[in-house]
């Protein structure tokens, strides 16, 4: 890929015409072991096409052209459903290799590796292949890498992950994006990142937005990596009103220009791991709904005094620089 190029599920397109971005949102996931519910499936390939055509038309309708689907290779990941998605609509959809956090991923099959002391290669090896060569037999090529860690700690699996995830990073210059659970570990996966060789600039600590501590999140951006503030929506969870006052203060502060904005939100969904009324009540705080942010948030950001100046450098300059491989320069150096 040359450089000023992104690996999209269509191919590669110019970082400039990326627009405005979105940097966390899914759709579809799969659970891992979904496929053993044979009595609940989901929803049909074809269903699951409308809802995400439909999805990305609001997204369009309101100025957005790209974002970033994180899915891990161990949690239902279809980057072919994804292309036809993108093909459908002109929309760009960049689609991630790597596997996700101990508990909820595909940790098995990889503990088989694990076990005979080959996991780390085997698993680099394939970051790797799917970033440079393609996924599977599709030749649809990943643009970044996802890796995650559970609350509190990094397990012995989580750090093996990670440990491929740099060697992929290094060898290949993909970003790497991460999930932190209840905004935890992302300074420590930045840490372990960082002495594997990975640029800071190339790490986006994901969910960041979990935690409402100023001095954790000033920790990981005065050590070069970018915030995800990508769970707007998500009210179960943190409030918007504590989100936005994390993101006012960091603003505030001069560090618009690393910190990206999503909402991990999740179009479809294979298998049924929750009950109707549970998913009913989650997709009534925003979780299923990516133009909330610019429905609900940027004109609260608005209110609050936050230029459109600042609102287009998270959502258009940081997306397109962190792919570019350019560090955020503060804007009286660059």
């Amino acid at each position: 890929m040359a450089d000023g190029e992104v690996s999209t599920v269509c191919g590669p397109v110019p970082l400039a015409s990326l627009g405005v971005t979105l940097m966390h949102e899914h759709l579809l996931i799969g659970c891992s072991g979904w496929q053993a519910d044979t009595l609940n499936p989901g929803p049909s390939r074809r269903d699951m096409l409308a809802v995400c055509v439909d999805r990305i038309t609001e997204l369009q309708d309101r100025g957005i052209r790209s974002l970033v689907d994180p899915c891990p290779n161990d949690m239902g990941r279809d980057v072919e459903f994804a292309a036809e998605v993108a093909a459908r609509t002109g929309f760009n959809i960049v689609c991630a290799t790597g596997l996700f956090k101990e508990d909820d991923g595909g940790a098995a099959y990889w503990k088989h590796h694990c076990a005979m002391g080959t996991a780390v290669e085997a698993m680099a090896r394939l970051f790797i292949h799917e970033l440079t060569a393609g996924i599977g037999e599709t030749g649809i090529r990943a643009g970044i890498i996802k890796i995650g860690t559970g609350q509190g700690s990094i397990t012995d699996y989580e750090l093996t992950v990670l440990e491929a995830a740099a060697i992929a990073a290094v060898e290949t210059g993909a970003p790497i994006t991460t999930h932190t659970e209840d905004g935890t570990m992302g300074d420590r996966q930045q840490e372990l990142l960082i002495a594997r060789g990975v640029a800071p600039h190339k790490i986006v600590i994901g969910h960041s937005c979990g935690s409402t501590d100023y001095t954790y999140h000033t920790r990981i951006l005065d050590n070069g990596s970018y915030l995800g503030f990508d769970r707007f929506g998500l009210e179960t969870l943190v409030s918007d009103r504590q989100r936005i006052d994390s993101l006012l203060a960091l603003l505030a502060a001069g560090h618009e220009r690393q910190l990206v904005l999503s909402h991990d939100s999740v179009w479809c969904m294979r298998g049924k791991p929750f009950p109707d009324a549970l998913l009913a009540h989650v997709a009534s705080d925003g979780f299923f709904n990516p133009t909330h942010i610019h429905d609900r948030i940027i004109p609260q950001l608005l209110q609050a005094g936050v230029s459109r100046r600042q609102i287009d450098t998270l959502l258009i300059d940081n997306p397109r620089r962190f792919f570019s491989g350019s560090a955020p320069a503060n804007p009286e150096q660059s």
